[in-house]
């Protein structure tokens, strides 16, 4: 067998000695976009409008079903408490591949009775009752990518919809889920303050229970990598963030994660997951996995070419890489999830989750401290709003000594 799918070799003695297991997701990935944006670094792929759509994908979630059985055994007996679907774009997927997908995963892995699964749309994919066949799918969450109402500044980013497609599928959204996000992106080239403001209200006028709301950063190897457009000034950006927080707060949003906002009880269960440490199985063509066993962490990766990915995944063999996470990498792997929560997080769960002693982390958190970018007590840490500004350079002084030299 395939030792990165073997159970009994995943089993076997270690350095590590965890007291248990964290909670468990599922990530799904579904890997097409009707066209790949200028400053996008996931793995996605444009649809080829000659394609038979229906059974490129019914060929998929054959593939997608093949990749969980093999995984099976890597999480046999464990609950999955949150389901999401990104991508890509997984509502170019008809309702009906949807359903299929969720009752197929129903019926192969043990959900908890209050499961969150949440699937991401776009507007360019909207049409009339298509959220509302997503519910009945079995999805409890959608995530709509406007990133902006702004006409000028979509057609920047290369998104495929308009302002008046975003507005018609977020009032659908709206209408039929009981929780659903809206992404937006900020220091967008040529964003003044005023038109930042307007895409914030214009959001916050649909009474989302969440919001994610990201600053365009220029990722290598995309199209913006290649060709930078000119994006507003640092200290405009810093503005337009200050601005963000006072509309969210105004309309009772909190701000519990670096880039996300929500309603008391709307926060995202299966992101807070990632960012407590939680472990997540992934499944689909580049998705990535985080699993823990009673002596090693393990991280995973699908092969990222969907061909190629389904061809392996009916074979048994998915994974293209299988790296166990070495002692001297968790506190910084710990540390650049946990850091990213506002309410930061408890000194036994990072015992607990990483099988580390507190000294792993103490010169860290000295230094931190000194520097003004953590509070903490006898139980908790967590980032002081300095820590929030400058959280790449607080999650910096956890990487092993040799990086940080």
């Amino acid at each position: 067998m395939n030792p990165a799918l073997d159970s009994g070799y995943m089993m076997r003695p270690g350095l590590l000695q965890l007291q248990g297991l964290p909670p468990l997701s599922l990530y799904v990935h579904l890997p097409w976009c009707i066209k790949k944006c200028p400053y996008c670094d996931f793995n996605s792929h444009e649809w080829r409008g000659s394609d038979d759509a229906r059974s490129v994908q019914d060929a998929y979630i054959d593939a997608l079903f093949a990749d969980l059985e093999a995984s099976l055994p890597l999480v046999w007996g464990r609950t999955v408490h949150t389901i999401f679907f990104g991508g890509g774009t997984p509502s170019l997927f008809a309702p009906e591949a949807i359903d299929r997908l969720v009752s197929g995963l129903r019926a192969r892995l043990r959900l908890s009775a209050d499961c969150e699964i949440t699937l991401e749309a776009n507007p360019g994919t909207f049409e009339k009752d298509r959220f509302k066949a997503f519910r009945q799918a079995g999805i409890t969450r959608l995530s709509i990518g406007v990133q902006s109402f702004n006409d000028t500044h979509l057609k920047a980013l290369g998104r495929v919809h308009d302002r008046s497609q975003a507005l018609a599928a977020v009032t659908e959204a709206a209408q039929v889920f009981d929780t659903f996000n809206l992404d937006l992106m900020y220091a967008l080239p040529g964003q003044t303050l005023v038109q930042l403001t307007d895409d914030v209200d214009t959001a916050l006028s649909f009474a989302p229970h969440h919001l994610s709301i990201y600053h365009l950063t220029i990722e290598p190897n995309t199209l913006f990598a290649k060709h930078p457009p000119v994006l507003p000034e640092d200290d405009d950006a810093f503005a337009m963030m200050d601005r963000i927080t006072e509309r969210t707060t105004a309309k009772g949003l909190g701000r519990y994660e670096v880039s996300a906002y929500a309603k008391p009880g709307h926060a995202c269960a299966h992101n807070l997951n990632y960012w407590q440490f939680g472990d997540y199985l992934g499944i689909g063509a580049g998705a990535h996995s985080k699993l823990s066993f009673a002596h090693r962490i393990v991280r995973q990766v699908r092969y990222r070419e969907p061909q190629l990915y389904m061809k392996q995944a009916m074979q048994g063999a998915p994974v293209t890489q299988s790296d166990e996470v070495s002692r001297a990498d968790l506190p910084f792997e710990f540390m650049l999830n946990a850091l990213r929560l506002k309410e930061g997080f408890a000194l036994s769960d990072f015992m607990e989750r990483t099988g580390l002693a507190m000294t792993s982390i103490q010169q860290g958190l000295k230094q931190a401290e000194e520097q003004g970018l953590i509070g903490r007590d006898w139980t908790r840490v967590w980032p002081t709003e300095k820590g929030f500004d400058f959280l790449s350079d607080l999650q910096a002084l956890f990487l092993p000594d040799a990086e940080r030299a």
